[in-house]
């Protein structure tokens, strides 16, 4: 199978804006949940995920399952296989760990990721756009 031009630009690009935005809604419900009883903070390790991912081929993230009585995965959300409970924080009185200042700097800085990846792709456009117009 031969891969065109626009692939190569624009495939590795893909996997990555998809994971940001998902890990971004696990930020958002994190500082969401900030006040809600028994709530832990979720997140993914974005290279480790990304990774898994290019390894794992055809686009999704490949699930396997680690005791012989699981079912197999639906692929519906594959990044959910790596989505695991932050640890190392305090636990609240009620039950929560979430600390308010990171969640909100964590999803700052992906958010910035996102917008980085997605100027990586503009100019990747417009770069193409330049080749094909001659000027």
């Amino acid at each position: 199978m031969t891969v065109s031009l626009l692939d190569a630009v624009f495939r590795p690009l893909a996997p990555a804006l998809e994971l940001r935005a998902y890990r971004q809604g696990l930020l958002a419900a994190n500082i969401a949940n900030a006040d809600t009883p028994n709530y832990k903070a979720r997140d993914l390790d974005f290279a480790r995920t990304l990774a898994a991912e290019r390894n794992g081929g055809g686009g999704t993230l490949a699930l396997r399952r680690t005791q012989p009585g699981q079912l197999p995965g639906l692929g519906t959300n594959p990044e959910a296989a790596f989505v695991g409970y932050r640890t190392g924080q305090a636990m609240g009185i009620d039950g929560n760990n979430v600390d308010l200042a990171q969640a909100e700097a964590r999803f700052s800085a992906n958010a910035l990721a996102y917008e980085a990846d997605l100027t990586f792709l503009i100019g990747r456009i417009k770069t193409l756009r330049l080749a094909i117009r001659g000027s």
